[in-house]
């Protein structure tokens, strides 16, 4: 495969492209890496090259001031992510996901963005046994993370069940698709049998050095966005009339990542591209992936994602040339509509006969504590449920594909461990925060630990101004990585410094425009006082149905973001 950049001749590559070039197909030295008793960590090049596997190196940030000072070593362990394509698994295996949970990631589970499984906390020497007992569980963590394409996501939205089931089966196939061929991962992982010589490996789609940085797809059934298409450096909308999929419209180029005060880094929004029919969507989707190895930008990976090589080279130019790769061209973008983002909490009847229970996790976290026993409860769901487990873009559960003899079992179940809050406000329920605090080695404020707790307040402020019932996005990161999607929530809050966050404000209710920023490194006294005057003009002025991201814009808060946005306050 020959290798383009977006870059002069002389530019030197990223030390990550000589990792993955001299990796041997993701091999590196994992093996000796996971031998060496000396220490809870792994080697630094091996650090990368983990990724592709679905693992993360870590270290418990609360204990490591104190750690260096009694001369240890930080507390490594890895978070391990479990690609769950399109969110759908069986309660079988959400059982073993839970026993894991409980016998080797300190009792939790964890829902993230992406519809994927995270645990936290393992140790070097529980790594391997943990991935195999998830590969007997018939699920991996292959391509989880890395330089590669990552989970496919797909609404699971249980209201349209036939059409669900016709798109999922897409997003499956597709994510096999693009799953990386080496052998590496059943090697080092599953002992499998070795290659003796790896030059013959082939990866076709990604090549020797796989992709410039990491590549996510989302599918989307209108009229819900649920899986904030427009985020995704590949996007799918599916197109129905009277009921049957025509196709999907194709949008490319969104990404939410960025850095403080690089002003050449910025979230951005996808843009529709054109239509193709559903049995291309594998092709299409292989030739944009491609077009990013060829020529995404591999000597900077803040400047590597699809959206910059856009950008670059021009919407009109990287059309053309997916269409050439293709040998046909993508069609005119039909027409579609979203109206909402957020997930249909409680019970909902599908088309199939079946009932279907949608509960709120709280930031995705399944843990036993005092307010409620959500691990155990969807354990005892599980032992007794023989439908599938769904998970959603944000970070919830779905109980499908319930008979309606088991109905009221369920829900006996759900609401002795607290999986149903019947006083959750419109705020928390469209709400969603990454990890950050104590692990994540990006986070620069609290995210997870804290997002309740501002809510909270927030929420009274709401209240106060008869706005209770009134649902807002927001959304929390502790960095500005963005894995949140913070700038497309009407309301977002990215890290800045302990304790600070810059506030944004603007977005879309249905995620087609981005917000901006408004108020930067602010406490939460401050941004409480900003909220609050707004949330009083907001109750007094709006018009019918208006939402608030809308508002904000029309009573000059801010001005709008279309589908690109820098860290610039846009303060009218």
């Amino acid at each position: 495969m020959t290798t383009s950049v977006n870059s002069k001749p002389e530019t030197k590559l990223t030390d990550v492209e000589r990792i993955k070039t001299d990796s041997k197909h993701l091999r590196g030295s994992l093996t000796q890496s996971l031998l060496d008793r000396e220490t809870g960590a792994i080697a630094t090049d091996d650090t990368q090259l983990s990724k592709f596997h679905g693992i993360y190196q870590q270290d418990n940030r609360d204990i490591r001031a104190e750690r260096k000072k009694q001369k240890l070593e930080p507390a490594y362990s890895f978070m391990i992510r479990v690609r769950v394509p399109g969110g759908v698994m069986s309660s079988e295996q959400w059982l073993a996901m839970d026993e894991l949970a409980t016998t080797h990631a300190n009792n939790t589970l964890r829902i993230t963005t992406r519809q994927a499984i995270q645990f936290h906390g393992v140790v070097k020497k529980n790594l391997k046994q943990t991935i195999a007992s998830i590969n007997d569980s018939l699920m991996d963590t292959i391509a989880a993370c890395g330089d590669v394409n990552r989970n496919v996501m797909c609404t699971p939205n249980p209201v349209q069940s036939r059409l669900h089931s016709e798109v999922y089966e897409l997003s499956a196939k597709l994510s096999e698709h693009l799953t990386p061929k080496t052998n590496a991962y059943h090697e080092i992982w599953l002992d499998k049998k070795k290659l003796l010589d790896t030059k013959s490996e082939q990866e076709p789609i990604y090549g020797d050095t796989y992709l410039p940085r990491k590549f996510k797809i989302g599918i989307a059934i209108p009229p819900r966005n649920d899986v904030d298409v427009f985020t995704q450096d590949l996007g799918f909308i599916a197109i129905m009339t009277e009921g049957q999929l025509l196709g999907f419209n194709v949008v490319a180029g969104g990404g939410m990542g960025m850095s403080h005060g690089e002003p050449d880094t910025y979230p951005r929004l996808a843009s529709v591209i054109g239509f193709c029919p559903p049995d291309k969507i594998n092709e299409v989707a292989e030739k944009v992936v491609t077009v990013q190895r060829d020529y995404g930008d591999r000597t900077n990976r803040k400047h590597a994602r699809l959206k910059y090589t856009i950008d670059d080279r021009g919407l009109d130019w990287f059309t053309e040339e997916v269409n050439k790769r293709l040998g046909w061209t993508l069609q005119q973008a039909k027409p579609y509509e979203f109206n909402s983002r957020g997930d249909r909490l409680g019970w909902t009847y599908g088309t199939d006969g079946l009932w279907h229970l949608t509960v709120h996790i709280s930031n995705g976290r399944l843990v036993d504590g005092p307010d409620g026993k959500l691990l155990t409860g969807m354990r005892k769901i599980a032992e007794t449920h023989q439908g599938e487990i769904r998970l959603t873009a944000n970070q919830n559960l779905i109980v499908a594909g319930i008979p309606s003899g088991n109905r009221n079992a369920v829900q006996s179940i759900a609401e002795a461990h607290g999986l149903i809050d019947k006083q959750l406000s419109r705020l928390v329920s469209n709400a969603i925060a990454c990890v950050a605090f104590p692990t994540c080695g990006l986070a620069m404020a609290e995210s997870e630990r804290y997002m309740p707790s501002l809510l909270e307040k927030i929420d009274g402020l709401l209240d106060a101004n008869g706005l209770k019932n009134v649902p807002i996005v927001s959304r929390m990161t502790g960095c500005p990585n963005g894995c949140a999607r913070p700038y497309a929530a009407e309301i977002g809050f990215v890290g800045k410094a302990p304790g600070r966050y810059n506030l944004y404000l603007g977005a879309s209710f249905v995620g087609d425009r981005l917000n901006t920023l408004y108020k930067e490194n602010i406490d939460e006294a401050e941004i409480l006082e900003s909220l609050e005057p707004i949330f009083a003009d907001y109750a007094s002025n709006q018009k019918e149905g208006e939402r608030f991201g809308d508002y904000v814009i029309r009573a000059g808060y801010v001005t709008a973001t279309a589908n690109r946005s820098h860290e610039v306050s846009n303060v009218v």
